[in-house]
């Protein structure tokens, strides 16, 4: 596959901005396997500030056609998922006795992860290499605890601006996150509208809850879309090269938590909640994160999780695929170091923050993070590319798996449980409050 042209360098992956639009739909384009050289080549001499000229170029990418030798299947449409399944996702008993306690755990799980990864969230500059010479500067390579903040800070390394909230000896509380927002946003959809969620309330719950410049990428994409009044699939195709990173897959956990043991039902909600923004492996993304976690609860281990999720991802996809693929490299006995090269090398070429190499990461931090959380969580973010968003995936799992008696103190105490969002009327909830809540619906069921 051809990489982007040196034409469109990487910038903010902002809708908002033609040119952003342009560059990243040409890269989408690609990356599913439509040709769109002639548009490139037109591109290239187009003037970026004339936002008529870009936008008439972002439009006609819609019409390429696809090459004849596309492998993958990747079908649209719930019914249409479901189908290509070959068997049907099976469903487990939960252990009732410690469901509470493992739903407390996942929320924890999840936000320390979250705040584990926040630092080095930039994955074009926080790559894996640059994450491990920072660390061992600091002393703190393998990371197995929140990222130190080195000062003076060495020549050549920056940390995210959140820095003062989410480095070591400096998280008091969790610092806000949209991947924090969406887990408390699902709970509050579900709690509000059950059994009947729809893609249309998510998009009321967003553009009531969610200020616009909050969300991200797909996110802001079909924000925009919503408030131009469109509708319908278009809502996820129009102008949206995201559609099919990772904003969705962020989304799931909390489908899973009110789901344990029954995969399919939680992965059905996470369609009705990532079909508004996304398509494809997006959509997938999201379905599979919440039949994972569905799985943890009653699942012995990562790996038999993992394998249990793949029963909701179409298998001819290339989110099938390379989950398979990391399976395969863990069963192969590869170390850390070697497996994470095998990925990077199969799946750098997408951004650092689409769904299909994102999501192997997180198969393989839980999977050589050998059912300890600490691990798990630490070699996801050394891993790199979206450090926060795998670090509360993973975290979630493993927080899961765990239990909260072996959570690490060093990571969950100074959470102080409380969180911040950006969410109208929701910062500063109270992190036990908000898994008494979803225990209930896991154990009362959606009305």
């Amino acid at each position: 596959m051809a990489a982007p042209s040196p034409h469109f360098p990487s910038t903010a992956f902002d809708p908002l901005s033609a040119w952003d639009l342009l560059r990243d739909e040409i890269r989408q384009r690609q990356e599913t396997g439509y040709d769109v050289a002639d548009v490139a080549r037109r591109a290239e001499t187009t003037d970026p500030h004339n936002r008529e000229q870009v936008l008439l170029l972002v439009d006609e990418l819609a019409s390429v056609q696809r090459s004849a030798e596309w492998q993958y299947v990747e079908p649209e449409g719930v019914e249409a998922i479901r189908s290509s399944l070959p068997t049907a996702p099976p469903v487990a008993e939960v252990e009732a006795s410690t469901l509470s306690d493992k739903i407390h755990a996942a929320w924890l799980g999840r936000i320390a992860g979250c705040n584990l990864g926040k630092p080095v969230e930039l994955g074009d500059y926080w790559t894996s290499d640059h994450i491990k010479a920072y660390l061992q500067l600091a002393g703190a390579y393998p990371l197995r605890d929140y990222v130190p903040a080195l000062d003076p800070m060495p020549a050549g390394f920056e940390l995210r601006e959140c820095w003062t909230e989410t480095t070591l000896g400096n998280v008091n509380g969790s610092s806000r996150d949209d991947d924090i927002d969406y887990s408390i946003l699902a709970l509050h959809l579900l709690e509000t509208h059950g059994a009947d969620l729809s893609p249309e309330h998510v998009a009321d719950a967003w553009t009531a809850l969610l200020p616009l410049r909050q969300v991200f990428t797909a996110e802001r994409a079909a924000y925009i879309n919503i408030t131009n009044g469109l509708t319908g699939p278009d809502i996820a195709n129009y102008r949206n090269p995201y559609r099919e990173w990772i904003g969705a897959q962020i989304r799931g956990d909390v489908y899973g938590y009110v789901f344990p043991g029954d995969p399919w039902k939680a992965a059905e909600l996470a369609f009705r909640d990532a079909s508004l923004s996304h398509v494809a492996n997006g959509v997938y993304g999201e379905m599979w994160a919440a039949a994972l976690i569905s799985a943890a609860f009653t699942s012995n281990d990562a790996t038999e999780a993992i394998k249990v999720s793949l029963s909701v991802v179409p298998p001819g996809s290339r989110l099938a695929e390379a989950i398979h693929a990391v399976l395969q490299l863990h069963k192969d006995g590869l170390d850390w170091d070697q497996a994470l090269k095998q990925i990077q090398s199969l799946y750098g070429h997408y951004s650092w923050v689409h769904t299909v190499n994102n999501a192997a990461l997180v198969v393989a931090g839980l999977l050589w993070g050998e059912g300890d959380y600490t691990r798990s969580v630490g070699l996801t973010v050394m891993g790199g590319w979206d450090t926060d968003s795998n670090g509360a995936t993973v975290g979630s799992v493993a927080g899961i798996l765990a239990g909260t008696a072996k959570l690490p103190s060093h990571l969950i105490d100074p959470l102080q449980d409380r969180v911040r969002s950006a969410l109208f009327g929701f910062d500063n909830a109270r992190i036990s409050d908000l898994a008494e809540r979803t225990f209930s619906l896991a154990v009362n069921g959606l009305k």
